[in-house]
């Protein structure tokens, strides 16, 4: 029998619920009596019901977000129907802020709001006792000090097979209206010796793959300092680490030590968002756009680090004209990935403000997005949601580097995004979907849209053809591309062989 049992639905089998893990970690007397259960969105919620319900729990926690509020309603609602003598605790950012029409906070017995480190066990006492506790708590934000680290949580089996998620702080300094972190007031820093002695045991228990959730690992520079010297000093192959990156904060110390990584070992997240002054000023956003532009370029010609950066559509301020300009900057700065995303309402955020002024509509359902403005009408938000996507599958991914690069070239366009904005029109046009497309007829679209530009076929093949002999053997590929791709494969083993020799 397990008392307490701390459930989430992730997104992906592959993603651990680090909150789950913090909160188990502080249970304190508790600890014992509870057990984590996480399952993903895609499980059926009567299933996970009965899985839930066969360790006979008397408490159970869930933690919900913005990419499981409807799948955790319909999970808390069977519960609630077969066994309503358990107690449901919830709590999350998307419980945290505007909660009171929310369906699942009705259905709950307790709501904690805010970070509940610290709170849950108390609540749990309570529950457990008998004793009455009131249907909402909020939860201030706790000392880091006294917070027990969560790492000890994690099975050998996550560390082998999934995400791990680390912090050494919490909490961002800046004000940016879209995230949720512009609530936050200032940066609480894990203590450092611990969260080191922690990094360690993990080191040592087979974790390669660190994921740092910090909103600004490198606000401090001798903090961040101090952690990639940690890793530098441990080295093995295999490790891989990733960080929020302030992409206006370089000093020449941190310079140094980023030389010393492996290629593809590290790589940085770095919101961008936009480049539109106007925009900036609107959002409460702060970024010295020459420093940035210099530690991109820095970055992406003195290392090996692989570079994440973000853009978002539909901003306060921001038409297509001027994304389309702040995309182009980009891309030539040379980023291994851009991601576009779409502007959000998230609750909680000052965003709301700028409604009326520039015409602003949200879905009213998760995710929250932007469905048109003033700038940016239905159909036009329409056409760059599907740009979002077709970029994500052919160029993010990895897959065709080469061939989206012979597509710009003969575009006959100076601007990279209207030639892939003409190229996401086109599949649109052309196939009437923007997910779900295999391989091998992804092969097929660019190859076509290659010979509407006017590229020779054998050139187009021969491109192509180079960038699926890289690719894993399997994958699906058009007839005419055979040959080519197997001459390559030939002419790169021979290589490998010459090179080793």
């Amino acid at each position: 029998m397990t008392d307490i049992l701390l459930v989430t639905l992730n997104a992906r089998w592959s993603h651990c619920a680090f909150g789950l893990r913090y909160l188990r970690a502080n249970l304190g007397d508790l600890h014992d009596r509870s057990a984590i259960r996480e399952f993903t969105i895609s499980d059926a919620p009567a299933v996970m019901v009965e899985k839930i319900l066969a360790e006979t729990p008397r408490i159970v926690g869930f933690g919900i977000y913005i990419w499981n509020l409807r799948e955790t309603t319909q999970v808390i609602q069977i519960l609630k129907a077969v066994a309503p003598e358990i107690r449901i605790v919830i709590g999350g950012p998307e419980v945290s802020y505007q909660y009171d029409t929310e369906p699942v906070v009705a259905l709950a017995d307790v709501l904690i709001t805010g970070e509940a480190d610290l709170v849950f066990p108390g609540v749990c006492h309570d529950l457990l006792a008998g004793r009455p506790v009131a249907r909402v708590i909020r939860a201030a934000k706790p000392d880091m000090a006294a917070v027990a680290l969560p790492y000890g949580e994690y099975s050998d089996r996550d560390l082998a097979q999934r995400m791990v998620y680390v912090e050494a702080s919490r909490g961002c300094p800046f004000t940016c209206e879209f995230c949720l972190s512009s609530v936050d007031n200032g940066v609480r820093a894990v203590p450092r010796e611990a969260f080191l002695a922690a990094l360690e045991d993990l080191l040592r228990r087979g974790c390669r793959t660190f994921k740092f959730v910090d909103r600004t690992f490198n606000l401090s520079p001798t903090t961040a300092i101090g952690i990639l010297t940690f890793f530098l000093d441990r080295w093995v192959e295999g490790i891989f680490l990733h960080f929020e990156l302030v992409p206006d904060r370089l000093p020449e110390e941190l310079k140094t030590l980023l030389l010393r990584f492996p290629k593809g070992a590290v790589q940085f997240e770095i919101g961008i968002q936009s480049f539109t002054p106007e925009v900036g000023v609107n959002i409460s956003r702060r970024m010295h756009r020459g420093r940035t532009e210099d530690n991109l370029r820095w970055l992406t010609a003195e290392t090996g680090i692989h570079l994440h950066t973000d853009l978002i559509i539909g901003l306060p301020g921001e038409t297509p004209e001027t994304f389309q300009q702040s995309f182009d900057d980009l891309w030539r700065l040379g980023p291994q990935e851009i991601q576009v995303g779409i502007l959000k309402l998230l609750k909680g955020t000052p965003l709301g403000r700028h409604q009326e002024a520039y015409g602003m509509r949200y879905n009213r359902e998760p995710p929250y997005d932007l469905l048109a403005s003033r700038d940016f009408p239905f159909a036009q938000m329409q056409r760059f949601k599907r740009f979002a996507k077709y970029f994500d599958l052919f160029v993010n991914h990895g897959i065709y580097p080469r061939s989206m690069a012979l597509l710009i070239d003969h575009a006959g366009t100076p601007s990279p995004f209207a030639a892939l904005l003409a190229f996401s029109d086109w599949l649109w046009a052309t196939t009437g979907q923007d997910y779900a497309l295999a391989r091998s007829r992804q092969f097929e679209l660019l190859l076509d849209y290659l010979a509407i530009l006017g590229v020779p076929e054998a050139l187009a093949i021969d491109t192509a053809a180079a960038d699926a002999a890289v690719q894993p053997q399997g994958k699906g590929l058009p007839n005419r591309m055979h040959a080519a791709v197997e001459r390559h494969r030939r002419q790169g083993a021979a290589a490998g062989i010459q090179n080793h020799a």
